[in-house]
């Protein structure tokens, strides 16, 4: 056809999702101690009675400029689409 595709999306998180993330980050951070302390005793029933997002599991990797969940590199810290946009 003629017309031509849109140039562009972009690739920018909602800033939900990233509030979202932060709070899980502080979260983990809160519960740190009192996880490493359970584990070792091994009481996994008082580690289940703990607030889900206080695992580090479910932490995602984002983009620190866009937020972008997907293709992330560790090294930078940035997704793909950043890295090769610097």
């Amino acid at each position: 056809p003629n017309w031509e595709y849109p140039l562009k999306r972009t690739s920018m998180a909602k800033e939900s999702m990233k509030a979202r993330e932060r709070k899980r980050a502080k979260m983990v951070e809160k519960y740190a101690e009192k996880r490493k302390a359970l584990k070792e005793a091994g009481d996994y029933e008082a580690l289940q009675k703990l607030p889900k997002n206080a695992s580090p599991v479910r932490m995602r990797n984002r983009c620190k400029l866009t937020g972008r969940p997907r293709g992330y590199m560790r090294t930078f810290g940035l997704s793909r689409v950043m890295f090769r946009e610097m």
